[in-house]
């Protein structure tokens, strides 16, 4: 199954957000072990660098982005994604561009708090729009995730 990651679902594990962070760090090591793949968006690795330069350093920023091309593959960023993305009837052209980074690349889900707006948008019962106490579901053949958020 392949996953993309929203950039604030990536903080809240780098940061320790709670209350979201144990349940994202649970996806992570299912990337880690290969249960999944797990996808970020191409403007994510750019916001992690240079979040993590203003806080640690380039050199350790440097170090961290290294460790994400470990664990994650990438979403790409073009004009054709760019130019889709417009066809959507997303109120916000980020979360489009996002969705059809996923497309592109035949992610089965995406998980992000972005809201409702998703599933409203996308059509899909496989984004997850994460809130405090929503439970999500979404199954690909043999493979199912389930999350459940508690405050």
């Amino acid at each position: 199954m392949k996953v993309l990651f929203d950039t604030n679902v990536l903080l809240d594990v780098m940061l320790d957000r709670e209350p979201f962070a144990n349940t994202e760090a649970q996806l992570f090591s299912r990337a880690e072990a290969g249960e999944i793949t797990g996808f970020l968006y191409a403007t994510t690795v750019t916001t992690i660098h240079y979040l993590a330069t203003k806080i640690v350093g380039a050199d350790q920023a440097q170090l961290e982005v290294g460790k994400l091309f470990k664990l994650f593959e990438i979403a790409p960023l073009n004009r054709v994604i760019l130019e889709d993305a417009t066809k959507f009837n997303f109120s916000d052209l980020e979360d489009a561009v996002l969705y059809e980074a996923a497309r592109h690349v035949g992610a089965h889900a995406i998980v992000t708090r972005g809201g409702s707006r998703w599933l409203q948008a996308s059509g899909s019962t496989c984004l997850f729009p994460l809130r405090i106490g929503q439970n999500a579901q979404c199954a690909q053949g043999n493979f199912q995730i389930n999350m459940s958020y508690k405050p």
